[in-house]
């Protein structure tokens, strides 16, 4: 008895050491609501917490990460999207439950759907194509999201059997929806290997779209399809006597932001140890100390070019490039082949697309551009809305937060980075003034 109690009690200080903490305190900043979460040091963990934030679509305005042994500790400061603190006592109670209840390989299943993942060249029309194919074979599309980056597409779609209402199980025609959406991606000029697959849905979603790209090595640059000229300016430099690598990230501040880059880390066999992240106008400052899983740092200057360049791609799948269109309407078969279609006869191309659908109600986003990635005629716009119903498909100005009162704030924070940071680095200094750490050497 006395041994079988022992183990009770080790047991349950192992549960309690394993536990994530969380505090949630809207008190100490007047600018941003402070979520501090400490837990045991896993691989993924970070990207899981950061995960959680940026479903809810909040803002990381600031955060402090550490790793003392095998623990690990955040801080971060987040606001909603109109750049205030979070006051909905339910959302705060989902944060602090889901953080709470954290652990490493969570899946994302959905129960009752088929996942299909395509990847392949972008064109204009193409995504008609696939969902008039989805549409034709009877299938009934409940959530898709579909991203573009240097010429190259990767799209997860949800979809069911329309005559059923269940996933498509039967081997004949999974087999026939596959090898028709191949033959669609492949089109007549495909550069490389167009790929279809039915998914398990185990993955983040976005997670498992970033991963997608990064097996298509849309990192690899084209500059045929950037008309951007806000390329996230990245550097990494190694710290010897550290033995880190130290990534500093500047670019567009945008909501997803760090989960973008935690995950990209995270996928490519990176442990962040520690990491700063601030916020500044309408520009974000993201310093991470990394290593390999196997403990050593970035070792050939390939490889820090390769870094370089997945961290660069991985900013900009999301950039919100093009005009944001919102379709709220009352979802039927074949819809988004009608609407897509309408694009595509228009000449309009669309370059991301979030499709959700909640009982009978279609709400999706299009982000949209001409056919050559440049800004649509807003008269085009106009007559596309006439075409599909102006009280439907309405224009949505890109979302965009700048808090003054933060701005006053902060310190100001230069690129970094381009050249190996001294000791009195700002990520060091600001863990120590928050007593993440025990010395700033």
């Amino acid at each position: 008895m006395e041994w079988s109690a022992c183990t009770d009690e080790y047991e349950k200080l192992v549960f309690r050491m394993s536990t994530p903490r969380v505090v949630i305190d809207n008190a100490v900043c007047s600018t941003a609501t402070v979520v501090k979460f400490d837990s045991a040091r896993k691989h993924g963990i970070l990207l899981e917490a950061v995960q959680i934030l940026s479903d809810l679509n909040l803002y990381i305005k600031k955060a402090y990460v550490s790793s003392d042994g095998r623990w690990f500790m955040d801080v971060f400061h987040v606001t909603d999207q109109d750049g205030n603190k979070l006051t909905d006592e339910s959302v705060l109670k989902y944060i602090e439950q889901s953080l709470g209840s954290i652990h490493n390989g969570k899946t994302n299943h959905r129960n009752g759907l088929t996942a299909l993942e395509l990847t392949g060249t972008d064109r204009v029309g193409l995504l008609s194509e696939v969902f008039a194919v989805l549409a034709e074979l009877q299938c009934d599309v409940v959530e898709a999201k579909v991203w573009t980056h240097n010429g190259r597409i990767a799209s997860l779609i949800y979809v069911r059997d329309c005559n059923f209402g269940t996933p498509i199980e039967h081997s004949q025609k999974i087999n026939k929806l596959e090898a028709r959406l191949r033959y669609v991606l492949q089109g007549d000029s495909d550069i490389r290997s167009a790929k279809t697959s039915i998914s398990d849905a185990v993955v983040h979603p976005e997670r498992r779209l970033h991963q997608m790209m990064f097996a298509d090595r849309d990192y690899q640059n084209n500059p045929i399809f950037k008309f951007t000229s806000e390329i996230p300016l990245v550097t990494v430099q190694n710290w010897v006597e550290r033995g880190y690598s130290i990534v500093n990230i500047q670019c567009k501040d945008r909501i997803k932001l760090m989960f973008d880059v935690v995950c990209n880390l995270t996928d490519m066999e990176y442990v962040v140890f520690h990491a700063t992240i601030n916020t500044r106008n309408d520009q974000a400052y993201l310093e991470f100390y990394i290593r390999h899983k196997d403990g050593t740092p970035i070792s050939s200057e390939p490889e820090r070019q390769r870094v370089i360049q997945c961290l660069q791609a991985a900013v900009e799948r999301r950039s919100c490039e093009g005009i944001r269109l919102e379709l709220c309407t009352e979802d039927r078969q074949g819809l988004l082949a009608e609407v897509m279609r309408t694009f595509r006869e228009n000449g309009l191309n669309v370059t991301r697309s979030d499709i959700t659908t909640t009982g009978d109600l279609a709400a999706n986003v299009f982000y949209v551009t001409d056919a050559i990635g440049y800004p649509a005629d807003q008269k085009l716009i106009e007559s596309v809305r006439q075409k599909i119903g102006l009280s439907c498909l309405k224009v949505k100005e890109l979302p965009f937060v700048c808090n003054e009162k933060a701005e006053s704030e902060d310190q100001s924070v230069g690129v970094g980075g381009a050249v190996l940071l001294s000791l009195g680095s700002l990520v060091r200094r600001n863990l120590y003034n928050l007593g993440l750490i025990k010395s700033c050497s």
